[in-house]
């Protein structure tokens, strides 16, 4: 009897049992201690084997349960309190950066000179600066021009990006989308119906007068656009020039008609105002981080009064132009319509 104990004590099955037992595994002592009862010296391989699989299904089910109800007990949470958490969360954030934001403009408020004082930088240095140097730094015979788009280029950029916010906050709010399943919702059929119920189909005065007035505003724009740097105009006329000559021929032919047109459509819309910000928020980087490390930035200024002068001022007031001509565009078919 003793022999026999020690040769079951020294086997595989009882060196496992231990291993087992000794917490290696994820079985409890009460599972541990029914598989040793069970698993007697001389016991078949078919009877060990099957209490083997049995333990660790029983251990996978427990598993389970346990993730399921940790995972049911997380979204309890939050249902209740976590979303709370991530209100007061967001609102404390929010109030966060406001306040942030107030006490760096106070600080920088606080460091200016005082209004009306007679050596503030702005009565004097600044517009002096502009009015000396204007065409030698920039190139640009127009001193508005120069200076809007090149010593204050990034304020002209903030005010581009302002009209285009705009135009998205707009696109949200008013825009019919289609539903789920692609069709259009019932408040996008009555707008269209409606619309066209008051499309002047009948015009004829209108439609030959737009005929020949909106390709000589839009070529009126565009040399307005393109004239910037030389005289008074810019992206910011010339781009309300083009929006308005847009909204004419919508209002002649109807947004039916304009809608065949991809110069009108929404895509267009996109890709014009994003590649316009995009390529001045780059050019201007580029050109501003090289001037204030006091490197080359190779853009050649040019012959001050030819149209090809002005270093980067031409190809910016063509993309602000561009944004504001769209904007203005998209602004009055979504106040119309609620959509392009």
């Amino acid at each position: 009897m003793a022999r026999l104990k020690s040769n079951y004590e020294s086997s595989a099955w009882a060196r496992f049992l231990r291993w087992m037992k000794n917490g290696s595994g994820r079985m409890e002592r009460d599972m541990v201690r029914s598989l040793e009862a069970e698993a007697l010296p001389n016991g078949r391989s078919e009877e060990r084997q099957q209490a083997i699989d049995s333990a660790r299904e029983e251990r996978e089910k427990r598993d389970r349960d346990n993730e399921r109800a940790i995972l049911d007990k997380l979204q309890s949470w939050s249902a209740r309190r976590g979303s709370r958490l991530v209100r007061y969360a967001y609102r404390f954030a929010a109030v966060a950066i406001c306040l942030a934001v107030i006490y760096v403009l106070l600080i920088a408020v606080s460091e200016e000179p005082m209004f009306g004082q007679a050596d503030n930088p702005v009565n004097n240095e600044v517009s002096a600066r502009y009015i000396e140097k204007g065409v030698q730094e920039t190139g640009a015979v127009n001193i508005v021009g120069g200076m809007i788009l090149d010593y204050r280029a990034f304020d002209t950029l903030g005010e581009s990006h302002v009209l285009f916010i705009a135009a998205c906050s707009v696109l949200l709010l008013l825009r019919m989308n289609l539903d789920k399943n692609g069709r259009p919702t019932r408040e996008k059929l009555d707008a269209e119906a409606d619309d066209r119920k008051y499309e002047p189909h009948n015009d004829v005065i209108l439609q030959k007068v737009s005929n020949l007035i909106v390709p000589c505003l839009l070529l009126f724009g565009i040399y307005v656009v393109l004239n910037g740097h030389l005289s008074a105009g810019g992206g910011f006329s010339g781009g309300a020039i083009m929006g308005a000559a847009l909204i004419l021929y919508v209002n002649a032919h109807g947004l039916t008609k304009a809608g065949k047109h991809k110069l009108f459509g929404a895509t267009v819309f996109k890709y014009v105002t994003f590649c316009a910000l995009a390529f001045y928020a780059l050019a201007k980087s580029y050109s501003f981080f090289m001037g204030a490390n006091h490197l080359d930035s190779h853009i050649p200024l040019g012959t001050p009064g030819n149209l090809l002068s002005a270093g980067l001022i031409l190809p910016l007031n063509i993309a602000v132009g561009a944004v504001v001509a769209w904007t203005m565009y998209s602004f009055y078919t979504l106040f119309r319509k609620g959509d392009f």
